[in-house]
């Protein structure tokens, strides 16, 4: 029976050192085969899936080893699916750490003020983190997506800087600038000023999208806000520069001329009354504060300076003789 007590002995010996071995193995830096080494987490991937992803992806481990790590310190299942990256010197026990946190690698999308859809679909594509879902689709194929059918995407979206996983889809990121631009325009509607000539939030929205484009100076612009709402008040033409370029569409070579404010489109509001059937840009928060209260004036026209700002009139006079001064230096 000796033997048999020196065998338990051994196996005890051996599993004291494996145990001690597991232990320093967890706090060793881990080699990789290059200097940061980038793994995308699917969604529902089992445990022994992630622990070999990441040997294919460049650490220098053994799969099974990681995977009996994952089990044994009993979070495998709170892995979270995700976009991770290690750099030289990461332990075992970082490395889990990190995709149970979801300490991710967030890569970022701004969207600006003003810009119009064709804009934001450019960036989209620029983003080469983001998966191109929505890159074969036209704008009605991509709003039906959006669960948006038959809505025009023009100034849908609120500009603002989205932070996202990489390999996420496109689509993803536009869901959420969607939706904050409904909170941002349903919260601005609901606080908006009496006696507006405004019928609803979506002329609200498109109200906001002129404002944004003709506001040079930020001081401007609920006076812009307000000369607009004043030539709605009386039916006067809006008679407003940026709505006549967005109807021009890819034939605005950058100069607008006379006969371009004679060429009748559905956006030209010198050739027709009221606002333009949809937003011309994406319009930032203060565009719809500003077109939803804006300021107390009588004005009708306003010129710009040149330093940005412009000048406010409230007859055709006034503004000729601005006109004069500002813009022909007279």
């Amino acid at each position: 029976m000796k033997w048999l007590g020196r065998l338990l002995l051994m196996v005890v010996a051996i599993a004291a050192l494996a145990s001690a071995w597991a232990w320093w193995w967890l706090d060793q830096p881990l080699e990789l085969a290059t200097p940061t080494v980038e793994l995308s987490v699917e969604p529902g991937t089992p445990p022994r899936e992630v622990a070999q992803a990441w040997v294919n992806a460049g650490v220098q481990a053994d799969g099974r080893l990681l995977y009996q790590w994952f089990r044994w310190s009993g979070q495998s299942r709170q892995i979270r699916a995700g976009s991770y990256e290690v750099h030289q010197g990461a332990t075992p026990r970082e490395l889990l750490a990190k995709m149970v946190r979801g300490d991710e690698v967030l890569e970022q999308l701004r969207l600006i003020e003003g810009w119009t859809f064709r804009q934001v679909r450019a960036a989209l594509a620029k983003s080469p983190s983001l998966k191109p879902s929505t890159a074969a689709l036209s704008d009605a194929e991509l709003m039906a997506a959006l669960g948006q059918p038959g809505l025009a995407p023009e100034g849908r979206f609120f500009p603002d800087t989205y932070a996202y996983s990489r390999g996420v889809s496109d689509l993803t990121v536009l869901k959420r600038a969607f939706k904050a631009m409904q909170k941002q325009l349903d919260l601005a509607w609901q606080g908006r000023s009496e006696g507006l000539p405004l019928k609803s939030a979506d002329e609200a929205l498109i109200l906001a999208s002129i404002v944004e484009k003709e506001t040079g100076a930020a001081a401007d612009r609920s006076l812009v806000a307000s000369v607009f709402v004043n030539r709605l008040r009386i039916g006067m033409p809006l008679q407003t520069d940026p709505t006549v370029i967005y109807g021009l569409g890819t034939n605005f070579d950058g100069n607008l001329r006379k006969h371009h404010l004679q060429t009748d489109t559905p956006f030209n509001t010198y050739t027709r009354g009221g606002l333009p059937p949809t937003p011309i840009a994406m319009p930032g928060k203060a565009s719809l504060q500003a077109a939803l209260h804006p300021a107390q004036s009588k004005a009708l026209y306003f010129v710009a300076r040149g330093d940005g700002s412009s000048q406010f009139s409230e007859d055709l006079a006034a503004h000729n003789r601005a006109v004069n001064k500002y813009q022909r230096g007279k």
